[in-house]
């Protein structure tokens, strides 16, 4: 039994496969404080899905909301003007 694959397959290397380049490792690297913040606030909503929230989970929700606008503001004040977040302004 033959196999058709195609014959640049081995040569050719898709977009998808290639490494970061080092410029889109700065870019994460930069936004990295944005990314742990999402993380954090992705974890208090996770620990109140099963239960109604307290006072207490209220708090943390909001600190949560508070860390992550925290984090976005200050990579936005250390940017150069660019557009970081996909929204539609």
């Amino acid at each position: 039994m033959r196999h058709i694959v195609a014959v640049q397959a081995g040569v050719t290397a898709d977009e998808y496969d290639r490494e970061p380049t080092a410029a889109e490792l700065d870019g994460i690297e930069r936004e990295m404080s944005v990314v742990l913040a999402e993380v954090d606030l992705l974890d208090v909503y996770i620990a109140t899905l099963d239960r109604t929230p307290t006072e207490l989970d209220s708090r943390r929700i909001r600190r949560a909301r508070r860390r992550v606008l925290a984090a976005r503001r200050a990579l936005l004040n250390q940017s150069d003007g660019t557009s970081l977040f996909g929204g539609a302004a």
